[in-house]
């Protein structure tokens, strides 16, 4: 069964709560940042937006790490093939303005790296692992250049 039509409300509640407060409550998840990921759709070609957690970042080259887990659903999430279609994304802290991105599948070594890093930030990660056949990419959003 999938997991998706409670991530969707979960996500459209926490949404809410970030409208409703002016910002000032829903920026993290437990010690994890969020930031909004704007993809462009693979499809459409319409930007889409998703609400993400940052369980580690690299402190040498400002790259954030983010989980394509989609709550351990055997279904990759729309985002990941989004940015795997197109690499130029747009990242922001909830109610900043978005900054250029490069985002990357991590590469076995990276993600050996840090995949034991998000599982230290939230453990439902490895249970998400253990509930899907499927390897739960980990995904690294390097700074870029405005184009």
């Amino acid at each position: 069964m999938s997991n998706r039509p409670l991530m969707l409300a979960l996500t459209g509640l926490h949404r809410a709560v970030l409208r409703m407060t002016g910002q000032r409550l829903g920026r993290r998840l437990g010690s994890m940042p969020v930031i909004e990921l704007t993809t462009t759709g693979r499809s459409s070609g319409l930007p889409r937006t998703a609400l993400l957690t940052v369980p580690a970042r690299d402190p040498g080259s400002g790259a954030l790490i983010v989980i394509a887990s989609r709550g351990g659903d055997d279904l990759q999430p729309a985002w990941y093939l989004n940015l795997v279609a197109e690499s130029r994304v747009l990242v922001a802290a909830p109610g900043e303005h978005p900054r250029p991105y490069r985002a990357r599948t991590a590469d076995p070594d990276e993600r050996a790296r840090w995949w034991p890093e998000a599982v230290r930030a939230y453990r439902g990660y490895a249970q998400y692992q253990r509930g899907t056949s499927r390897e739960i990419p980990v995904v690294i959003l390097e700074p870029a250049a405005a184009d």
